[in-house]
């Protein structure tokens, strides 16, 4: 018989970027504004979950390379931590790459990239699972290879003999073409007068920085 819990406790997964660029393509936000826990708990609340833990995953650029982003993050993370909430950061990859100006001269830039975030959320939500530390996983992304781990959590349920739910939130707004969450999972739409509501009140951009974190 598959066992129900009456308080359904919920889990957190928040993948920084991810939620940067939903946030970003949805709403036209420059940099990461959210205030992760403050987020976290009105969707769990408003799904009537009890929210257990928050966790955070983003890449970190190295300090010399991009100082500016380095203190953005950094502080940010740190802040969270003070807070209570599990951070997790990986060092970026710089990449060099050829692409062309407005007038379509060739240039070379040096972009970012984030690398492993992806698989450490997900052996983190199958540990968790494994450990009956959640009934509700919420990812905050829309990261369609999470997809897998959305099967591999239906697995562990029946094994478990237990109900277990993922579900994937993610800010959508009328300008946003990509309004799908990760398949298999619960789909959970943030709009913007529910994001609004989250802005952290601390900006964490050094003052002489600029651009977008």
């Amino acid at each position: 018989m598959l066992y129900v819990p009456h308080e359904k406790q919920a889990v957190v997964f928040i993948d920084g970027q991810n939620l940067f660029n939903a946030a970003k393509r949805s709403f036209g936000y420059k940099f990461p504004n959210y205030d992760v826990a403050v987020l976290a708990e009105k969707v769990v609340t408003a799904n009537g979950w009890r929210l257990a833990e928050t966790r955070f995953y983003t890449g970190l650029p190295d300090a010399t390379a991009d100082p500016a982003k380095h203190a953005f993050w950094s502080a940010k993370t740190a802040a969270m931590k003070r807070q209570g909430l599990v951070a997790f950061t990986r060092p970026l990859r710089s990449r060099t790459v050829q692409t062309t100006d407005a007038a379509g001269q060739p240039k070379t830039e040096t972009v970012w990239v984030e690398k492993g975030i992806d698989v450490r959320i997900a052996v983190d939500i199958i540990s968790l699972a494994f450990r009956r530390v959640f009934d509700v996983a919420v990812v905050f992304s829309q990261d369609q290879d999470l997809s897998e781990v959305a099967h591999e959590i239906r697995e562990i349920a029946a094994a478990q003999g237990r109900w277990i739910k993922m579900a994937s939130a993610y800010p959508v707004g009328p300008s946003c073409s990509n309004i799908r969450g990760i398949n298999g999972t619960d789909w959970i739409r943030i709009d913007r007068a529910l994001y609004d509501t989250c802005i952290d009140a601390t900006d964490y951009r050094p003052r002489s920085g600029s651009g977008s974190p």
